[in-house]
């Protein structure tokens, strides 16, 4: 029997003391998808129909779990290459330019209230991409507390799970709170700009705790005020 399971691949022999690593690996997934899932229902809001939001999430985030796996399934690969890292943090930092851009020039042309997507197809892929370039960063943390491939592609499905939930959530506040918006995409900044300092200054890159502090003050300061004139999704 013993040498049964020494013939199993590495990544499918299982230890019931890695057990106690779950409910681990469970509070650090939801940890790491708030800031995720601000950014992402913040991206979902832009379809020019409130009614395509949901499933813009539930197909992006689909798309985005199949992404993850990949990532999981290739990260020690991955990993060592640091374009990976310069891809993700400039395409996050483009998402804020092109967001901070269209809501300028929706100002100018007096258009305020214009939606940024007109089609749901649009959103999907920048959903998904943008899912993958957060998990870029949280995939390390994952693989630092479990190195089974098994246990972190536990974590990762937790935290699409968990992600579908807190995106859902905040769609709803995102139509409450006037400064939720923008703080989602300033955590798409923060995220952004810390994979480009683990490129150029690895010994900037602030640890997880500083990360989280720095979070929840942009959560605070994103539901400080609220709209005069609320109006639910349809």
């Amino acid at each position: 029997m013993t040498s049964m399971v020494e013939s199993l691949p590495s990544w499918v022999t299982f230890d019931p003391r890695l057990l106690t690593l779950i409910p681990i690996l469970v509070l650090l997934e939801a940890v790491l998808s708030a800031d995720n899932a601000i950014a992402l229902a913040a991206i979902a809001q832009g379809l020019e129909d409130e009614s395509l939001e949901q499933q813009a999430l539930n197909i992006g985030l689909l798309a985005a779990y199949g992404l993850r796996v990949a990532l999981i399934l290739t990260a020690s690969w991955v990993l060592r290459f640091p374009v990976f890292s310069l891809a993700g943090g400039v395409y996050l930092l483009w998402l804020v330019v092109q967001h901070v851009w269209r809501r300028s020039q929706a100002e100018t042309e007096g258009a305020a209230g214009r939606r940024e997507y007109s089609s749901l197809w649009q959103v999907i892929p920048v959903i998904a991409l943008t899912d993958l370039a957060f998990s870029l960063d949280s995939v390390t943390t994952a693989i630092a507390v479990a190195q089974e491939t098994w246990l972190v592609l536990l974590g990762g499905t937790i935290g699409v799970l968990a992600l579908r939930f807190l995106a859902g959530l905040f769609i709803q506040w995102l139509t409450i709170y006037s400064h939720l918006q923008d703080a989602g995409y300033m955590t798409v900044a923060l995220v952004g700009c810390r994979l480009l300092l683990r490129i150029v200054r690895p010994e900037w890159v602030p640890p997880e705790w500083a990360m989280t502090s720095v979070i929840a003050l942009i959560f605070l300061w994103g539901f400080s005020a609220r709209r005069e004139n609320p109006h639910p999704q349809g």
